[in-house]
């Protein structure tokens, strides 16, 4: 053999790990000239034979505005749990001018793109977990409980609905004494995720500050007091004078403290290997 080809192959072989575990970034939907992408993070001892569980995750902004870099530091720390993470953009108002149904559409839109290619991105589709805070908790709520707003090009037959849910301060009522109605209307009724809550809704686990002046605490706790009802999971954990976005990672306390809860949780939904509270916690220091 050439000598080239021979330093070609010992290359190919030096970096192929790392290029399987590399930063990934994937066109999910395509609207006019409109590229969306997913940045996805995959476990640190990656293998391509295997298949993992997903989390995806939607930034917030109130379907205006917002940056997928929001839940990077979450992306990093579940991948190092065995996670392949994806931070999804989705359309808004201020790029392209669009409506909250449109965010909507996009949101259900990569769920499906992710169960479709799911072979070539070594994701288990029984252990598909959206996550988002604000605007985008109401997105990752609503890939689960809202039949509505779908985009024409997708194929329906594959489903959007997630297997769990982790809600950072999600604005789940968009009903006319909740976040959005101005914008919204009477299509509440088939868009705000408390209005349609029903049986088989994804466990979920929801965190919230007692101060949040968007979301108030009556209202995630009616949210959980639902989901009871139609015997559905949901943790609620309340955070004494926290305010809106408190959980983002430069409050890093409670970054930290959400992180936590949220890895037990999945751990408990079988979505986790198992780790005690103290490796959690040296892991949330690496």
């Amino acid at each position: 053999m050439p000598k080239i080809l021979i330093f070609i192959s010992f290359f190919i072989l030096l970096v192929a790990p790392a290029l399987v575990n590399a930063q990934d970034l994937m066109v999910y939907k395509q609207i006019d000239t409109t590229k969306l992408l997913i940045k996805i993070y995959n476990p640190e001892n990656f293998n391509a034979a295997n298949k993992y569980p997903a989390m995806v995750f939607y930034f917030g902004g109130g379907w205006n505005k917002g940056a997928i870099e929001q839940f990077e530091p979450h992306a990093k720390y579940f991948s190092k749990r065995g996670l392949i993470c994806m931070l999804v953009d989705y359309r808004v108002n201020k790029r392209q001018q669009t409506t909250p149904f449109e965010s909507l559409k996009d949101a259900k839109s990569a769920i499906r793109y992710i169960r479709e290619n799911a072979d070539k991105l070594h994701v288990d589709t029984s252990k598909i977990i959206a996550a988002g805070g604000s605007a985008g908790g109401h997105l990752a709520a609503a890939t689960a409980l809202i039949t509505d707003y779908n985009e024409p090009t997708d194929k329906l037959s594959i489903s959007c609905i997630p297997n769990a849910l982790v809600l950072f301060n999600p604005v789940i009522d968009n009903g006319s004494g909740g976040y959005g109605f101005e914008r919204i209307g009477d299509n509440y009724k088939n868009f705000s995720p408390l209005h349609n809550i029903k049986t088989g809704t994804p466990p979920t686990i929801i965190f919230l500050g007692t101060k949040d002046h968007l979301v108030p605490v009556e209202t995630v706790k009616y949210y959980q007091k639902v989901m009871e009802k139609v015997n559905s999971q949901c943790a609620l954990f309340l955070y004494k004078g926290q305010g809106h976005g408190f959980f983002n990672y430069n409050k890093f306390k409670y970054y930290k403290k959400t992180v936590r809860e949220t890895d037990i949780f999945l751990q408990k939904l079988g979505l986790l290997d198992e780790l005690s509270k103290i490796g959690i916690g040296k892991l949330l220091k690496s």
